[in-house]
């Protein structure tokens, strides 16, 4: 941006003045609150985020510098919780995506498992020389969080991953949910939600990377950790 472009420093400062009006209008109405759906909370929340916007484009133009508030948009926020206020039962529900990145280094470590297994592993229908055969020879043998720790030794690379905790009144009845895992998950009743992924990544260096990609590059089957024969 220009200089002829950029606000001026009586502009900024009227900008944080409007934020701090903002939060005295915004706690006012929480005080004042009567009921979780209450819409004076509602608009003051959005006045203030609204002001917060303005004010942290005003800083970054003027001054290069940003605020540390990020006010979360109506697509990255949970709906309003309507579970229970004293749930007896939280189901936690677990997603993580892999991908495929070396397929041999996936094979030896699947056929490293099976031949602890069996002595005569490599038979003609070995499961261990096909990927998919390998990822279930894997994925049985090791705990899911094993294998989001130690992904690189099986040559997977990490994806998106997410954790949702919700809320119940009661335990759901034996093998109820188990053809369909996660149909009946409720955003409602989400008590809290942990997401990862690339896209937050954004002040990873190029350099960082490079090191890293050199590093997984350098690694052979021989310097791979041992399995645990005793878990």
């Amino acid at each position: 941006m220009s200089d002829a472009a950029q606000p001026t420093a009586a502009e900024v400062r009227a900008a944080a003045e409007a934020v701090k009006t903002a939060l005295d209008r915004h706690l006012a109405a929480v005080e004042r609150r009567t009921g979780d759906d209450d819409p004076a909370v509602h608009e003051a929340f959005n006045q203030l985020a609204a002001a917060g916007e303005v004010y942290d484009e005003l800083l970054y133009d003027r001054y290069d510098e940003v605020t540390p508030f990020e006010i979360p948009g109506a697509d990255d926020s949970l709906p309003p919780y309507t579970g229970p206020e004293e749930p007896h039962a939280v189901s936690v529900l677990i997603r993580r995506d892999y991908t495929v990145a070396e397929p041999p280094r996936l094979l030896a470590q699947a056929q490293r498992v099976e031949a602890a297994e069996f002595e005569d592993a490599l038979t003609e229908d070995d499961t261990a020389n096909t990927v998919p055969g390998a990822l279930g020879i894997l994925f049985g043998e090791f705990e899911p969080d094993e294998i989001a720790s130690r992904h690189r030794e099986f040559g997977l690379a990490e994806g998106d991953s997410t954790l949702w905790v919700t809320a119940a009144e009661e335990a759901p009845e034996p093998g109820e949910w188990l053809e369909a895992p996660f149909e009946d998950a409720d955003p409602q009743h989400v008590i809290c939600r942990f997401d990862v992924s690339a896209v937050f990544d954004r002040d990873d260096s190029d350099d960082d990377a490079d090191v890293r990609g050199t590093l997984l590059d350098e690694l052979t089957d021989d310097d791979l950790e041992p399995l645990d024969r005793d878990r």
